[in-house]
């Protein structure tokens, strides 16, 4: 039988795809612009047959109509990365939140730590030799596919065919549903004048030659706006974004100077705009890889003057970086940061930077603190923070004391709140 016809053979509807999940599955999804949306509509009309069955996946935009109140006694998420669509649920105890490095999240299906019953991914239409690109989210999803024992496939013609180690065969596929939909766009906003301070530190810091790692927000797109002049830059990151894109188009990033994959930008997903998937589709210079390859810093740290931008929450005069909660109020997760701060660590001539605005709450709050908030968790230990970067400047703690740590923070903290962080400090006997 033809690949052809073995995939015309497994297709189904959304709803006959999903007949097979039983109370008490293990079952992962895809998650930023790969939600397999169909399915997921098509396993929540299924509620009311179903009990305890246990969703992981990594990052949700948007609604999630299995994490909603009332949902809980039949699906229990465990979030790998707390966002929009189960960020209540998490906090209110309905759904649970795993810490754990991207890079070590294969390792759960592989190990069978979170056995894998079925894994329901997104994925382009098949090649002309059967195979399907996972797109814009190859992140945890190959590794799903490989270890699950049963796979759902939605096939969208909308999802770009991104090349590197990311397509599975049809052949691996138990149920097939073809589904056109528009992938979830992340808009992108005006650049603050804060965001646009930080970035020129920051930028100030890049070499010829580098390779960066960067995520999305205000501050990577102040980075890449302002690398005009740069040579040979390389990209070796978990998310490429429209501002990435943009450096690329610029002949900025060309990836010549990278030690591993000359030549060509590497990536885990993607989020951002049309033009963003668009740009991706049958790409050459863009190569996505399973998570467990991208963000190993083994893998990553072979790149020469590799610079890692990560954000936080919050900084405490120390070192110490809380990144995924507000106190106790879960908000995001490890994602990728502990995984880049350590490859940056260990490349030769790499930066590792934590940044973040000084202020919060329209400048009523520190975000470099005395100490961080009760139950707040650490991300990054502040042995492993070297640079921190706000609007004020960057602080330098790689092998310095608590002392002078102290003192390089309060430096680049908000003016209206030195005083008050050098007392505290005294207090703690931080400084003399």
């Amino acid at each position: 039988m033809s690949w052809m016809d073995d995939y015309k053979s497994k297709m189904r509807s959304a709803d006959q795809a999903v007949a097979g999940i039983r109370g008490g599955d293990h079952v992962y999804y895809s998650g930023n612009a790969a939600i397999p949306r169909a399915l997921i509509d098509a396993l929540a009309r299924r509620a009311g047959e179903l009990t305890d069955v246990r969703l992981a996946h990594v990052l949700l935009l948007g609604d999630d109509p299995l994490s909603a109140p009332g949902m809980e006694k039949h699906f229990r998420h465990h979030s790998m990365f707390v966002g929009p669509a189960d960020r209540d649920a998490v906090n209110e105890g309905r759904a649970d939140y795993v810490p754990v490095f991207l890079h070590q999240i294969p390792r759960l299906f592989e190990e069978r730590i979170f056995p894998l019953d079925v894994a329901m991914v997104q994925t382009s239409p098949p090649d002309t030799h059967g195979f399907l690109s996972l797109g814009v989210e190859v992140l945890a999803s190959k590794a799903a596919c490989r270890f699950a024992r049963s796979v759902i496939v939605q096939v969208n013609e909308k999802m770009p065919r991104v090349l590197g180690d990311s397509f599975i065969h049809v052949s691996r596929a138990d149920a097939i549903v073809e589904h056109t939909a528009d992938l979830p766009v992340l808009p992108r906003h005006g650049i603050s004048d804060v965001e646009r301070a930080i970035g020129g530190h920051i930028v100030a810091m890049i070499e010829d030659g580098a390779t960066m790692q960067m995520g999305i927000g205000g501050i990577p797109d102040a980075v890449y706006d302002s690398l005009d002049g740069f040579r040979d830059l390389g990209l070796h990151t978990e998310m490429i974004s429209d501002g990435a894109m943009g450096a690329i188009d610029r002949g900025i990033i060309t990836g010549n100077a990278k030690n591993l994959h000359t030549g060509k930008a590497i990536m885990t997903f993607a989020l951002g705009s049309p033009d963003l998937y668009d740009f991706l589709d049958n790409n050459p210079m863009i190569e996505a890889h399973p998570v467990d390859y991208v963000n190993d810093p083994r893998v990553a740290s072979q790149n020469d003057r590799l610079v890692a931008v990560n954000s936080a929450l919050e900084v405490d005069l120390t070192g110490q970086v809380c990144s995924d909660s507000i106190g106790t109020y879960i908000y995001s997760g490890f994602g990728g940061q502990v995984d880049f701060i350590r490859a940056a660590a260990r490349s030769k001539g790499g930066k590792p930077i934590i940044a973040l605005p000084a202020t919060a709450r329209q400048g009523q709050q520190s975000r470099i603190v005395a100490t961080l908030k009760t139950g707040a968790g650490v991300v990054t230990s502040r042995a492993d923070v070297h640079y921190v970067v706000t609007e004020f400047g960057i602080a330098d703690l790689f092998g310095k004391n608590l002392r002078e740590r102290a003192e390089a923070l309060i430096a680049i903290a908000a003016p209206q709140f030195r005083a008050e962080l050098e007392s505290a400090a005294k207090g703690r006997k931080l400084l003399p």
